[in-house]
């Protein structure tokens, strides 16, 4: 079949000006070469299983979508989603994630993770390195329920979060944490 490319951020999440994160691109599919693009500008190719490239002290230019091209002989085999980095001041307070009912689960149990603030009305993004998608957690309490989690729910979470107003405002990102699925 095709290849499938996945595109994501490592570590995931909102970026400050002078920060650092790196763009990750895999494939599951053979040794081809990866082109990474942003805004249909060529940043850089590179071969073997997977293409990594750093940014490293943020500025706002490196806001944007990124997309990769996975190439066998020169021929465009895939196309990643879009990834979009997003560089914002963190002015807010980190805040906390921790997960119930302990970091390691029996693969079918119930995991609630749940990302504390201190700032009233917030959102707050729950991420999953090595997915392209956040999740939007439910403002109320900042909780997401995983049910029946199986081995897929693995890995590493964090979240951060934003103030709901006209300017928003968001956290750093909080600590991360290892989930494992048995």
């Amino acid at each position: 079949g095709t290849p499938t490319i996945s595109i994501f951020q490592k570590p995931p999440g909102v970026i400050p000006p002078g920060g650092s994160t790196t763009i990750c691109c895999t494939c599951q599919h053979g040794y081809g070469s990866f082109v990474l693009y942003k805004g249909g500008r060529r940043l850089l190719e590179q071969s073997g299983s997977r293409a990594e490239f750093s940014i490293s002290n943020a500025t706002y230019k490196d806001r944007g979508a990124y997309i990769c091209h996975y190439l066998e002989g020169g021929i465009v085999l895939a196309r990643s989603d879009e990834l979009e980095v997003s560089v914002e001041e963190l002015r807010l307070p980190r805040p906390d994630l921790s997960v119930l009912p302990g970091h390691e689960v029996t693969a079918g149990a119930d995991v609630m993770l749940r990302c504390t603030t201190a700032q009233p009305s917030t959102g707050c993004y729950l991420y999953l390195e090595g997915q392209i998608r956040a999740q939007l957690l439910s403002r109320e309490r900042g909780d997401y329920n995983l049910s029946h989690v199986q081995k897929g729910d693995s890995g590493r979470y964090s979240c951060q979060c934003y103030t709901i107003n006209a300017s928003r405002e968001w956290s750093a990102a909080s600590q991360s944490l290892d989930l494992v699925v048995r």
